[in-house]
Parts: C-alpha cells; structure tokens; sequence
C-alpha cells in the first residue's frame, strides 16, 4: 500500500474521504471496550473503523470515551459527538444462554445485529456472518416492529445463527488497545498493544 493511502487509511479507517468517527462503547462478556464507528454518506453502509495493519484488519478499541476521543483529535478529525452510545452485548449474550426460555430483548439484539454487520464491513470480514437471505429479512422486519414473538422458528434459527456468529467476530477480532500510544519515529509506525 503506499505511503498516501496508508495515511488515508490510518485517518479514517478506509480508503478515501473524511468521514465523521462516533465512539461506540460495547459492554460483552468477553470483551468490553470503545470502539469507533464511521457513518456511512447516503447510500453507503455504516462500518466499525478498523485499521489495516500488515495485510490484516485491527480495530482500534479504548477504554474510555475520552481516549477515542484524543485519538481522532489528533490524526486532525473532529468526533462526530463528544457522548457514545452503549451497546448492552451482556443482555444479548444471555438471551443467547436461553433463547427458549427467555424473552428476547428486542432492542438489544436489534442493535446487536446492526453492530455486528459493521463490524464485519470494517474489518472486510463480511464472510464470517451467515449470508443473510429472504428469512434473515423477515426475521430482521419483525425485530424493528417489536414483533420478535411472532418470528417462526427458521426466522429464529437464523437470527440465532446471525448472532451466535457475530458474539464470536467480536470477540474473536484482532485489536489494537489504545493506539494514542503509538510511536512515530522517522515516518515508521511504532508498535501499538494489541489482543
């Protein structure tokens, strides 16, 4: 990759443009941490910022609102907001213990499934979730209505299969922690922490 796309790619986590970076703090079981999320323009789909890092997708994660915050700040972007959303993972991933038995925690799982789809477009791992199909649709048209009751059961496989996946990605996905602390020294990258 050369040196200019590089830089385009450390400044917005993509090739190209300047999009606007919100932080997003996700609370799991196996892993909690602030990540940043980049706001598809139109027609484009919303991603998770992810760095390309030696062939390989990271995602720069933090553990607080603030350090993100200073990371964008200094690579000279302006954070869409100061506050961060929270995804509730926890809820989810005990609905997913018992999903039989439990209720379904509709928005959750809503925001859950929206998350993990730009998580997989940011790290271009789109393959590791099941290819969603008509019954994925459905299934994603009664969750936005607040009828996940009404799901029949091959809609609840698949939003199951969907999510189980998903856990999985973000939990398995490479990391970078807190890259403010990345050195620079004659134009090469430094070694930042990583999972």
């Amino acid at each position: 990759m050369a040196t200019s796309e590089m830089t385009d790619v450390l400044e917005t986590g993509r090739r190209g443009g300047t999009e606007r970076l919100y932080a997003y703090r996700v609370r799991g079981r196996g892993r909690s941490a602030v990540v940043l999320w980049i706001g598809g323009r139109g027609d484009e789909p919303d991603q998770v910022y992810a760095l390309a890092e030696a062939g390989r997708s990271r995602v720069p994660v933090f553990v607080t609102v603030r350090q993100a915050r200073v990371y964008v700040s200094r690579r000279g972007l302006r954070p869409a907001t100061s506050e961060a959303d929270t995804l509730e993972l926890v809820r989810v991933q005990h609905w997913l213990e018992d999903p039989v038995r439990r209720k379904v925690p509709s928005g959750s799982v809503l925001e859950t499934w929206n998350f993990f789809e730009d998580l997989a477009r940011g790290l271009d791992a789109v393959q590791r979730l099941p290819q969603q199909e008509a019954v994925h649709n459905s299934a994603y048209e009664k969750l936005f209505g607040g009828e996940s009751a009404a799901w029949t059961p091959d809609e609840q496989r698949a939003v199951l299969e969907l999510i189980t996946a998903g856990v999985e990605l973000w939990n398995s996905c490479p990391v970078t922690v807190n890259p403010c602390s990345l050195i620079v020294r004659g134009g090469e990258l430094g070694t930042p922490g990583v999972w």
